[in-house]
């Protein structure tokens, strides 16, 4: 049984709910290196505290939460010490790490490669203005926005009043929208 330290039961608990587990840690990380390490904490906690789960909410919804906060415990430590900036990534490589050659003619592969310079040019506008909300803000937006949360679900989760919820979502979008509509009208850039 999992909650007697049985890790084969562990793994035959948590493996239908990775996927979620995972996007939850992505959405408010945004960093594939990061949301691996914190899915990894996560399942390290969910499988310590396992004993002590009562089950009165069920498991996903408890485990989804270990794994929000772990998120967000990441999220912390990574803006208290910040990463060095490293070299833009030259992609796109194949799994053995070599250069792809982007098939067909000279036109398309043009085309391609410029639609996916702006697929990535307005990912990293959307990751930056992300990044520039105070941290409690990005909180309430990403679990409102983007995880569907119940705004009373997020102010018990955060310890806020259901006002400061409603005020911090509302600074979140118009700073967002801000962002974007500057990335649209200066033409992607």
């Amino acid at each position: 049984m999992a909650s007697q330290g049985d890790a084969d039961a562990f793994g035959d608990l948590v493996r239908p709910h990775m996927g979620l587990f995972h996007n939850g840690i992505n959405r408010i990380l945004g960093n594939d290196a990061d949301t691996q390490d914190a899915l990894q904490d996560a399942l390290m906690g969910i499988y310590r505290d396992l004993p002590g789960f009562e089950g009165r909410s069920k498991f996903s919804s408890w485990a989804y939460k270990v794994c929000i906060n772990s998120a967000l415990m990441h999220r912390r430590s990574r803006a208290r010490n910040p990463e060095p900036v490293g070299y833009p990534e030259l992609g796109p490589y194949d799994l053995r790490g070599h250069h792809q050659e982007l098939p067909g003619p000279e036109w398309q592969v043009e085309a391609e490669a410029h639609g996916l310079m702006e697929k990535r040019e307005m990912k990293e506008c959307i990751l930056a203005a992300l990044d520039e909300l105070p941290e409690g803000h990005r909180e309430v937006y990403v679990l409102k926005d983007l995880e569907d949360w119940d705004t009373g679900d997020i102010a018990s989760h955060l310890g806020l009043a259901r006002a400061t919820v409603r005020q911090r979502l509302h600074r979140a979008r118009v700073h967002l929208q801000s962002r974007l509509r500057t990335f649209v009208m200066a033409g992607h850039r």
